[in-house]
């Protein structure tokens, strides 16, 4: 690393002598004006300042930048970004810092829902202030000098775009770019913008007093004298504020100079015509562009500013031209230089408010009130906005007057203006109401004994029930994230589709829909096995997306599934017990009673075609000839990717399993007669599955049989090679009478034929 280079100091603080400083910033100097900690004072993380002696010599406290006072690094002026903050010269030695800097004022953070985009501006914090405490906005007027020489003879403005509905620039010439004033920085400070130089900050503060984003240009850059508002051309590229070429597509609105872009619109400006320490004309932009279209700009490119969020939410289009006047004045007045006279616009807004009408029966019974015609217009007149009986037609104003007077009027109708572009329903004057009387004020009534009851849906009701039979089973629900990699999207999916990636990822092993959600499982069961909790027993309930269509133009398809992962030991060793661990007919038996809970018996087929699953330990879950899941052992070479011991899990198409649950079957009562069981041995291939046997069972069409259990399964001495042992219990059951021997073994007779029919031998 370089050595530092330190600085012996001597600065007036005010006192009767020179304080001694070291200091190691590279901008310091003599002359200057700076911030200083003097010994007691606490800093940024609250860094107590002492005496002390930095290479033999003495420091009687410490030259502070703005980060050291716990400003962000993102809102420092970047020439004080890598030094001390130097204080204007105005500065006043021995004063406090914190007044000079505003860092002793209050500051209000407001939450603002996303249907009030008209309060992301302090004129409509205003509106809202003066509403709640019954009061009036006053807003000074700035006073606008305009010189004879006409604006319209330096610039022309089009549209040549069906998304821009208003272009208005003004022209400044002869300013003098500078360092804005303190206060106007440490108010763009606090409010997390970083302060560039007086005519940007303007633009800036503009946006956050009016709401109106707004653009500056260096006239002496551009080389035609016409802007035009378009669409860009597909391929076409500009290179932001930021530095960065951003390639267009032609969805992006450009401001274009010359027929070559200088700024993405509504979005952020180009590099090539901004404002600079060496611009004196200046051209002064303020627009209404669609903000469906900035979104999907800012979106597409990753793009988002102060500018693009209002323009998505709406803006105010009262204030564009006073917003626009402002600014100019402004920028006169901190930058010196001359208003060119008049505006030059292409396009208009309609600045008419918009009546919106509603009953007052409507506003009673939607917030179970009893008011009257008077308060209601109370409520709006401190609102700021007109409000008349009637449906906004023109009666006489007499008859007006008088249905006011005598509580008469069933409805009424509010001048909304500009500003309130979220209103536009009755709903929406009926919720300015409720928020202006109070919601304290509304009446908390009982329910009525009358009402509707509630009742869950068949897919509230199925996911309960599946907790039931899950919990009920020692499995634990967890909830694993829906995003994964594009290759664990796939890993576990039976029949994979098209995955369907995010565009922006935040991080890649977010970036993809799911397909399964054993993969996200398997994730959480690595996280426990690492903190040694090695028997584990999860269940999840979720969504995984399917994609059936173009993923560039459809939506994924949403399925809701049952997920399970079972490892480790079902039955811990003790000195009377032996452990039992996790095998495949434990899952399978989790997943059986599952389906038994709803009337449902699906078949376990053998399946190797899921590359992520023991080839020769997994099955897949039919209803029918709907495949419905699948339950199995996760492969070993997969679990040692996961780092996870042998674990076993399942998935389960719950949307299936719900289209296939039938009405609960009539009660029958219990038979009093007893249940004959017989067994049954037999000998057969080892390729014959135990499937195959029930079918055969199955077909003989034995009416009294009532249950199927194996309970042997033998290979090896005593059995010829490439043979196999299977023994089944057989129970018959007649609910009206009790069975005889000679029916029982023309039951088994029957049975017997249908195996042989197989290639069984009875043993």
């Amino acid at each position: 690393m370089p050595e530092t280079h330190l600085h012996l100091c001597q600065i007036n603080t005010g006192e009767e002598e020179l304080r001694q400083v070291v200091c190691g910033a590279p901008n310091i100097k003599a002359g200057i004006k700076v911030m200083v900690a003097l010994p007691g004072a606490r800093i940024a993380d609250n860094y107590k300042i002492k005496k002390g002696k930095i290479r033999g010599m003495e420091s009687l406290g410490m030259v502070c930048s703005l980060q050291e006072l716990g400003i962000s690094d993102s809102v420092i002026p970047k020439e004080f970004s890598d030094g001390i903050q130097i204080l204007p010269e105005n500065a006043v030695s021995g004063q406090s810092v914190f007044s000079y800097l505003d860092l002793d004022d209050e500051i209000i953070e407001l939450s603002i829902t996303p249907n009030r985009a008209d309060a992301l501006s302090m004129r409509g914090v205003a509106h809202e202030v003066a509403a709640i405490y019954d009061s009036q906005v006053h807003f000074e007027k700035a006073e606008l000098v305009e010189v004879d020489k006409a604006a319209s003879d330096v610039i022309e403005v089009a549209i040549e775009s069906d998304q821009v509905v208003t272009y208005q620039a003004r022209v400044i010439e002869n300013v003098q770019v500078a360092p804005s004033p303190q206060w106007l920085q440490n108010l763009l400070m606090n409010a997390g913008i970083r302060p560039i130089n007086n005519v940007v900050d303007v633009t800036n503060y503009i946006l956050l007093y009016f709401g109106q984003p707004m653009h500056a240009f260096d006239l002496d850059k551009f080389t035609d004298k016409k802007i035009t508002a378009r669409q860009a051309n597909n391929g076409e590229t500009l290179v932001t504020l930021d530095d960065v070429e951003r390639e267009l597509v032609a969805d992006n609105i450009v401001i274009s100079v010359g027929g070559q872009a200088v700024a993405l619109g509504g979005v952020m400006g180009g590099a090539s015509t901004e404002i600079d320490n060496g611009s004196t004309n200046v051209v002064l932009e303020a627009a209404l562009f669609n903000g469906k279209s900035i979104r999907k700009t800012s979106g597409r490119l990753n793009l988002r500013s102060e500018s693009s969020s209002r323009f998505e939410k709406g803006i105010n289009v009262a204030d564009l031209a006073e917003a626009l006047d402002t600014a100019a004045a402004m920028i006169a007045a901190l930058a010196g230089g001359q208003v060119l006279a008049g505006v030059v616009k292409a396009g208009q807004v309609d600045t008419n408010p918009v009546p919106v009408t509603a009953k007052i029966d409507y506003v009673n019974r939607s917030l179970g009130t009893d008011l009257q015609y008077a308060q209601i217009e109370t409520i709006f007149h401190r609102l700021g906005m007109e409000i008349a009986p009637g449906d906004g037609e023109k009666p006489k104003l007499l008859d007006r007057l008088e249905m006011a007077l005598t509580d008469q009027v069933e409805e009424f109708t509010v001048q909304v203006p500009r500003r309130r572009w979220d209103i536009t329903s009755p709903a929406d004057l009926v919720e300015e109401i409720a928020r202006i009387y109070g919601y304290n004020n509304l009446p908390t009534p009982l329910p009525k004994e009358d009402g509707t009851a509630g009742e869950l849906t068949p897919s509230q009701r199925l996911r309960r029930q599946v907790r039931t039979v899950a919990e009920g089973a020692g499995l634990t629900e967890i909830i694993s994230y829906a995003l994964t990699t594009p290759e664990k999207a796939v890993e576990f999916s039976v029949a994979p589709t098209t995955v369907t990636e995010l565009m922006w990822t935040m991080t890649v092993d977010r970036s993809a829909l799911r397909q399964n959600m054993v993969s996200g499982m398997l994730e959480i069961v690595a996280y426990n096995v690492a903190r040694k909790q090695k028997n584990l027993a999860f269940y999840e309930i979720g969504k995984v997306f399917e994609q059936v269509g173009n993923p560039k133009e459809d939506l994924p398809q949403e399925i809701s599934k049952f997920s399970l992962a079972l490892t480790g030991l079902v039955v811990e060793k003790d000195f009377q017990t032996t452990a039992v661990p996790v095998d495949f007919y434990h899952a399978k038996g989790i997943v059986e009673a599952l389906l038994a809970k709803f009337g449902l018996r699906a078949s376990f087929t053998a399946n190797n075609s899921v590359a992520a699953l023991h080839p020769g330990r997994t099955a897949v879950i039919s209803l029918g000839e709907a495949v419905i899941g699948f339950v199995g052992q996760v492969h070993p070479q997969t679990s040692k990717n996961y780092g996870i011991p042998e674990t076993y899990v399942a998935e389960l198409n719950l949307d299936a399993i719900e289209a296939a649950i039938q009405p609960a079957p009539a009660f029958q009562e219990i038979s009093k007669f007893p249940a004959v069981s017989r067994d049954i041995a037999l000998l057969l291939d080892q390729t014959v599955e135990h499937s195959e046997i029930m079918a055969a069972i199955t077909s003989a069409n034995v009416k009294r049989l009532t249950n199927v259990t194996l309970f042997d399964v033998y290979a090896g001495s005593n059995i010829e090679s490439g043979k196999k042992s299977m023994a089944y219990s057989l129970t018959f059951q007649n609910p009206s009478d009790n069975l005889t021997d000679e029916e029982v073994a023309g039951y088994m007779a029957k049975i017997s034929t249908a195996l042989e029919n197989l290639g069984a031998e009875i043993r």
